[in-house]
């Protein structure tokens, strides 16, 4: 999928994605694309913005660590970004509710 169909929605995923466990930028790729069954494949150059992006909003704080025997930095879920999440993902139980009735009704 184009990475400008994601836009509006990554950090919605991401903090998704981090509610199972923390994890490194490549690792949070791959459990995106997994989740999607392939229909989400994030590039670097969207996926750290993002990662940043929420940082900077405190919803996620990361740490360096050793993760296969290489340096990364790791995320995870704040307090806030748990309430994020939970937030967020009921505006998108009611937002796509709202799209769904507005398509069946042009069947």
């Amino acid at each position: 999928m184009r990475s400008d169909l994601l836009r509006g929605h990554l950090d919605r995923l991401l903090l998704a994605v981090l509610t199972e466990e923390p994890g490194h930028g490549y690792a949070l790729s791959q459990r995106l694309d997994e989740r999607s069954g392939g229909t989400f494949g994030v590039p670097e150059g969207s996926l750290y913005p993002a990662l940043q992006r929420l940082e900077r909003a405190d919803l996620v704080t990361s740490t360096w660590n050793i993760v296969d025997g290489r340096r990364r930095r790791v995320y995870q879920l704040t307090p806030a970004g748990r309430d994020a999440r939970s937030e967020s993902a009921e505006e998108w139980r009611r937002f796509s509710g709202a799209v769904d009735r507005v398509i069946a009704g042009l069947a």
